[in-house]
C-alpha cells in the first residue's frame, strides 16, 4: 500500500531543486555561447578539446558541450514535475557527472575519444556536482513512513 508523504499540488524540496538545477544548466548552455559571458565565444569548436572558448574565462566549452548543458537543464525542468522523476534525475546525473569527471581524467588532449573539451577546472566542477547531485538525492529524498495497521477490537461496533 503506498502512503503519500506530501499534500497534492505542492512541490517537495527535491522537486525545487532539480527546477533550479534545471534552470542553472539551462543557462549554463545558453550562456556558454553568450559573448562576455564567454570568452572568446567566436573561435568556439563542434566538439573536441581544441576549443579555445571558455565559459566565465574558466570552463572550457564547445558547441557540443554547451548543447548537452541546455538538454540536461531542460531534463532537470521536466523532472522538476514529480517527486520520483527529480530524485532520478539528480542520482542519474550525478553519476553521469561523476563519469565526465573520470572522462576528464583519462582523456588526453590527443585520445581519439576525447570529444568534449575539458580542462582542470572542468574536471573539479564535474565531481562536485556529481557528489553534490547524488547528495541532495539522498538528502531531500523523504523516507516514506511506516504505516501500522489499525487495530481490530473484536466485539466493537
Amino acid at each position: 500500500m503506498a502512503v503519500r508523504t506530501r499534500v497534492s499540488g505542492t512541490r517537495s524540496g527535491l522537486q525545487w531543486a532539480s527546477l533550479v538545477s534545471g534552470a542553472l544548466f539551462l543557462a549554463a548552455g545558453v550562456l556558454g555561447f553568450t559573448p562576455g559571458s564567454t570568452h572568446n565565444p567566436q573561435g568556439i569548436t563542434l566538439a573536441g578539446p581544441e576549443s579555445p572558448a571558455h565559459l566565465l574565462g574558466i570552463f572550457q566549452v564547445s558547441v557540443v558541450h554547451n548543447l548537452l548543458h541546455a538538454l540536461f537543464g531542460a531534463a532537470g525542468l521536466i523532472a522538476s514535475r514529480t517527486h520520483s522523476k527529480s530524485r532520478g534525475f539528480f542520482i542519474y546525473g550525478g553519476v553521469a557527472y561523476l563519469a565526465l569527471w573520470l572522462y576528464g581524467l583519462l582523456a588526453g588532449d590527443g585520445a581519439p575519444l576525447n570529444f568534449l573539451p575539458t580542462n582542470g577546472a572542468d574536471d573539479l566542477l564535474h565531481l562536485a556536482l556529481g557528489l553534490a547531485m547524488i547528495f541532495l538525492a539522498v538528502l531531500l529524498s523523504p523516507r516514506t513512513p511506516h504505516v501500522t495497521p489499525p487495530e481490530h477490537h473484536e466485539g466493537a461496533l
